[in-house]
């Protein structure tokens, strides 16, 4: 992988709880900000941003396993405010909400059989067309 795009994503995992501009993660591996969402989707196959959103998942899914946090303390420590987008950016992400995966995996269910939000399914409306 491009030294410069790993060197953006260990500073996005150790900054999940802070706003990171995309011109600052730029700045700081040398690149335009344009030249940096190329490359970074060209290595990862993802924008910068939903890489961040990605991985802000991935650790929400780690503290809803982990720890007693309710969802605002969550997002507290992922630095996001929206609760709305939060809530439905985890269902899309591992298929349930925070509580119904608390209670899930509370009922002695494993979390590997719950989506790990690895692959992008569509979601489908009553009429079965993609949105």
């Amino acid at each position: 992988m491009d030294r410069r795009v790993q060197k953006v994503i260990d500073c996005m995992k150790a900054n999940l709880g802070q706003d990171l501009a995309l011109d600052d993660m730029a700045r700081a591996v040398n690149l335009s900000a344009s030249r940096l969402r190329y490359v970074f989707k060209v290595e990862t196959g993802m924008a910068p941003a939903h890489y961040l959103k990605h991985l802000r998942m991935q650790e929400a899914r780690e503290l809803a396993e982990s720890t007693f946090l309710n969802v605002k303390e969550i997002m507290n420590r992922l630095g996001l405010r929206d609760e709305s987008h939060f809530v439905r950016d985890f269902k899309k992400a591992h298929g349930l909400t925070l509580s119904q995966f608390r209670e899930y995996c509370g009922n002695g269910n494993s979390a590997a059989g719950v989506r790990s939000g690895e692959g992008h399914d569509h979601e489908r409306t009553n009429s079965g067309r993609e949105h």
